[in-house]
């Protein structure tokens, strides 16, 4: 379960995502490049989801080019390494609360901030004969603790 809505230290937070990140990239004979590594960064600075431009816009202002794919490609690889998910509802991307291990989630996405909730997503497969699940994308929406109290 995420903290995204609960109060908790970030800092250790992100240096244990990003430690997490960084095995499972080694684990898996990847390269957490300085690019890839930058974006999962951004995402982790907060539980908020961030649009791929949002992520370009503070790639650029680090130096690392303001070209789309620059960003695209990251969240890409970020995404297929199971270190960042891409929030549908939104078109933007957050940090998994539990990187390189594999699972589903279900994510609470407050309305107003933005900020992503990540749950486990209960193991039930459909029984309809010859249907083949690939990939399941379960998201609620509404509004998280602070937004619903006035206090984000």
């Amino acid at each position: 379960m995420t903290r995204a809505f609960d109060s908790h230290d970030h800092a250790t937070c992100r240096r244990e995502a990003l430690a997490a990140a960084e095995a499972a990239c080694a684990e898996r004979g990847e390269r957490l490049t300085p690019v890839r590594r930058r974006t999962l960064e951004i995402l982790l600075e907060s539980h908020r989801a961030l649009g791929a431009y949002d992520v370009l816009e503070r790639l650029r202002e680090d130096g690392f080019g303001s070209q789309p794919p620059v960003a695209y490609r990251a969240l890409s690889f970020l995404v297929e390494q199971g270190l960042v998910h891409r929030i549908e509802a939104l078109q933007a991307f957050v940090a998994c609360a539990r990187p390189g291990k594999t699972h589903e989630a279900a994510f609470l996405v407050c309305r107003r901030c933005r900020r992503v909730a990540e749950e486990p997503l209960p193991d039930q497969t459909p029984t309809t004969p010859g249907f083949a699940v690939e990939r399941r994308v379960v998201e609620m929406q509404g509004l998280c603790p602070d937004c619903r109290n006035g206090k984000a």
